[in-house]
């Protein structure tokens, strides 16, 4: 989608809570895009959020909720932007001071502790609230990474409940679609499962492989030959520790299915080089290529 502003604006208050790359990209997404009469940026941090409006990434910018709280009405739309393990403490205070009209979301990677943390707050999933993720990303951080076409062409993945409101339902994929992104559903459960083995077992398998060649392999010249598949392999390793630290403990129990079907792939692996199994070690080469190829296809189109 196009930076075309829209001529009535879709939401009256946007508020996002945590403004750095996921949440700042959301912001400036749809202010540039006219989808709201006003962005408002939430960041414990100060000099974050003056640095926010600086940049033209929201209008205003607080460093709590109840600065805004008793603005806020059923035009309105809360997006939670922090590392998993805090939004539970986003939604306390969203829950001792935000009416339960306005529309609520989020950009959480996991989406099974962020279900039971809102039933434990508010003693039910409130109906106003869509569990979401967005499937786009970088490694870079912060609120200077904002992009507003970060969306683009993307995936987001919305966990509806049998309580989620109909209404506040499309009104958050209506927010994505603006951004130009693909919006698909999925249960908690699947979601969680899919992304272990997708996303948070080769963001593990990076930052382990670039620890091990940094600490573990005493050759100072380990980095310098390193071809440009090492580079692009170990990306990911570059990504924020703190928001990785707290996904790995948020989908604790299906990473660690990933990763040991992955660790006995790989001991099959390291025994067939051992043996020297040309057989073994031919077929599974030659299933992944054709897996990963089939998967190049499937984004192209």
């Amino acid at each position: 989608m196009s930076d075309s502003v829209q001529e009535i604006p879709f939401i009256r208050k946007l508020v996002v809570v945590g403004i750095g790359l996921i949440g700042g990209s959301f912001a400036a997404g749809l202010k540039n895009r006219g989808a709201c009469e006003e962005v408002i940026g939430i960041s414990r941090n100060p000099d974050q959020a003056k640095q926010a409006v600086e940049l033209g990434v929201v209008d205003r910018a607080f460093t709590s909720l109840d600065e805004i709280a008793t603005e806020l009405t059923d035009e309105d739309v809360i997006f939670i932007a922090v590392p998993t393990l805090s939004v539970e403490k986003v939604l306390l205070d969203i829950h001792r001071c935000v009416t339960a009209k306005v529309t609520i979301t989020d950009g959480a990677s996991v989406k099974g502790n962020v279900f039971i943390a809102a039933q434990k707050i508010f003693g039910q999933m409130p109906s106003e609230f869509v569990l979401g993720h967005p499937i786009a990303g970088s490694e870079k951080s912060g609120v200077t990474a904002a992009n507003p076409n970060l969306y683009e062409n993307h995936r987001v993945i919305l966990t509806p409940v049998e309580s989620t409101s109909a209404q506040h339902l499309l009104r958050v994929t209506q927010l994505w679609e603006i951004l130009g992104a693909e919006v698909l559903t999925m249960t908690v459960e699947d979601h969680d499962d899919v992304l272990a083995a997708t996303s948070h077992l080769p963001h593990a398998i990076a930052y382990s492989l670039v620890d091990t060649l940094a600490h573990d392999i005493a050759n100072p010249n380990i980095f310098r030959y390193a071809a440009g598949g090492f580079r692009d392999f170990t990306r990911i390793a570059s990504s924020d520790p703190v928001m990785w630290h707290d996904i790995m403990k948020a989908n604790k129990a299906a990473i660690l299915r990933s990763l040991d079907l992955f660790t006995d792939n790989l001991q099959r692996m390291r025994s067939s080089i051992e043996k020297e199994d040309s057989d073994y070690l031919l077929e599974v080469f030659s299933r992944a290529k054709e897996a990963r190829d089939e998967y190049t296809k499937m984004l192209k189109q």
